[in-house]
């Protein structure tokens, strides 16, 4: 899933992205309010972390202006600020839950992935096409049951490739949903990343199901449908 950071304390917004990237999300950092609302607007994001005390508009502001232009992107606030009437202006903005500083890493993954469970209209994590399979909770894959070992990267274009089953996915949209938007648009690497995908997987099934589209991209094609 791909995550927009909206957090001015460095330490804490490079924590953030390095716990979540473990997981094989896609996140972008922005430092101040202004231009955490300005890629809120501009990209499709799967969930927004925003801090409230923050340079040039304050999170509470940004989240109004998003929710009032009919922008319904799941919003985790991440703050310091965490006595009751805080939590309840957050609340009562638009947020989707709230996250107190300091904040364990593993509680900080335990929420995410409720939120993307939550909003997502794939409410199972399990995903499948013919012989293969991937638990999005567990980080599992599997042809024919058995276990296939995959890099974060791998993982990640993997589950959005099944996210989007026998759809047209470009390079440009891979690389948008799966690196962060400082992507220096090398599509070469995502043809490494396909031929790697195709030697773990579609060796091991009787049918291929990753196909690459000439001059438009890659998909998944399930061979029951």
């Amino acid at each position: 899933m791909r995550i927009l950071i909206v957090e001015d304390e460095k330490d804490i917004a490079d924590f953030v992205k390095k716990s979540l990237t473990e997981e094989s999300h896609a996140v972008d950092i922005t430092v101040d309010g202004l231009a955490g609302e300005d890629l809120a607007f501009a990209e499709p994001y799967d969930l927004i972390i925003l801090d409230i005390l923050l340079p040039k508009k304050d999170g509470i502001a940004v989240l109004k202006s998003l929710r009032e232009t009919g922008i319904q992107t799941p919003v985790l606030i991440l703050t310091a600020r965490g006595a009751v009437p805080d939590r309840v202006a957050g609340l009562d903005a638009g947020a989707d839950d709230y996250l107190v500083k300091p904040f364990a890493a593993a509680e900080l993954r335990a929420r995410v992935r409720a939120l993307l469970r939550r909003h997502s209209p794939e409410k199972s994590p399990l995903l499948c096409a013919g012989e293969l399979s991937l638990n999005a909770s567990t980080h599992e894959v599997k042809v024919n049951d058995q276990p296939i070992e995959l890099s974060s990267r791998e993982f990640a274009i993997l589950e959005y490739l099944l996210h989007n089953k026998n759809r047209l996915l470009s390079k440009s949209m891979i690389a948008e949903h799966v690196w962060d938007f400082h992507f220096n648009s090398d599509f070469n690497l995502i043809e490494v990343y396909i031929r790697r995908l195709r030697q773990k997987i579609d060796r091991h099934c009787q049918q291929k199901l990753i196909h690459t589209i000439r001059n438009g991209g890659y998909a998944i094609r399930d061979p029951d449908k």
